[in-house]
């Protein structure tokens, strides 16, 4: 989405298990919160409406395509042969496997 020019701020991956309901609860009212303070999507980024909908059907035409869901496929057999499921080596992994195919995608 940050390639599209939507602020990283609009979309959050915590983790919550299903014994943490307080947890969850704080991170969903805590994004809540973000959002309502970045206003409409488009008003933070500084994008018209127009502008706005070319992006997002770009992010659209993108995940839906077989290269990315093919980069991810081969994303997640290096992270098992590899064993290391840490936040950096993902974070690594998805930067060298799938930036190209992203970049290009709203090029």
């Amino acid at each position: 989405m940050q390639e599209a020019g939507i602020r990283p701020e609009r979309y959050n991956l915590k983790w919550a298990s299903a014994a943490e309901a307080p947890r969850f609860v704080k991170l969903i009212t805590d994004f809540t919160a973000e959002i309502k303070d970045l206003g409409p999507l488009g008003k933070a980024e500084g994008m018209d409406p127009e502008e706005l909908k070319q992006q997002l059907q770009k992010a659209y035409e993108l995940v839906t395509s077989k290269k990315l869901r093919i980069g991810f496929g081969n994303t997640t057999k290096a992270m098992r042969k590899d064993n290391d499921f840490s936040e950096a080596h993902i974070s690594e992994l998805l930067d060298k496997k799938l930036s190209k195919t992203i970049t290009s995608g709203f090029g």
